[in-house]
């Protein structure tokens, strides 16, 4: 079996499409970490911007969405996303027409699951990221996302909060998604040590001790919190964190 290892961006992954397209046994992955086999050869995948090219117009022709899709699925925390989409690419280019409503081809379904991951978690994050305000008035809200979208969460809070300055820190990418009131960007970010200002210090105090006034000791309620809110992003509230 011939391996395709990229380096994890949209462009390599549809070079390493173009390049493998008709090889019977091959897989695509960005995990460096991958298992070879006694019979496994390792490619390593050069960006080519016209292969890239040539792969999305060929795309675009039986499913305009097709691409948009793909670059979604490929923010996926998921080990097999590449393999996932290239599945669901070359049963596209099979039957020439959008698949993505075709529920009964395991392809199609395989692949939605990893795109529900991204839109699911971003949907989730649009409420559950909590904002601090720092000393010098702007927001900061750190953060570990299972996938990547960083960037589609800094989009969305630019527009809802439009006269604000804000930090969006995946720390566990080490990026962070900032907008200075009119623009915003996304670039590598390491450790912070942000300090709060006195109302948000203040605001926190308050909603610990209104948490700890309504949270009956002898009445857990773990199991309903957990179905509201995954553990996982329960030590960025304020709440939690001295729990």
């Amino acid at each position: 079996m011939k391996i395709y290892l990229t380096d994890g961006t949209v462009t390599c992954f549809f070079t390493a499409v173009f390049d493998c397209f008709r090889e019977k046994d091959c897989f695509i992955t960005s995990t460096p970490q991958v298992q070879l086999t006694f019979d496994s050869e390792l490619i390593r995948v050069e960006t080519d911007r016209e292969k890239n090219a040539q792969v999305q117009n060929t795309l675009n022709k039986y499913d305009s969405e097709c691409v948009d899709d793909i670059i979604i699925a490929l923010r996926s925390c998921d080990p097999l996303k590449e393999q996932t989409a290239f599945a669901y690419i070359k049963k596209l280019i099979e039957t020439k027409a959008p698949i993505k409503k075709h529920l009964n081809l395991p392809e199609v379904i395989e692949f939605n699951d990893v795109i529900h991951k991204v839109t699911g978690e971003t949907h989730r994050l649009k409420g559950f990221l909590r904002f601090m305000e720092s000393d010098v008035g702007a927001l900061y809200a750190p953060y570990s996302p299972d996938n990547d979208i960083t960037d589609l969460l800094t989009a969305h809070f630019a527009e809802r909060l439009k006269s604000e300055r804000f930090v969006i820190h995946d720390v566990k990418r080490k990026i962070a998604g900032m907008y200075d009131g009119n623009e915003w960007f996304v670039g590598p970010a390491g450790e912070a040590e942000i300090y709060l200002s006195e109302y948000e210090r203040a605001f926190e105090n308050l909603w610990k001790k209104y948490y700890k006034a309504v949270n009956i000791k002898e009445r857990p309620h773990e199991k309903q919190m957990k179905g509201y809110m995954p553990v996982r992003y329960w030590k960025f509230l304020p709440e939690k964190k001295d729990n």
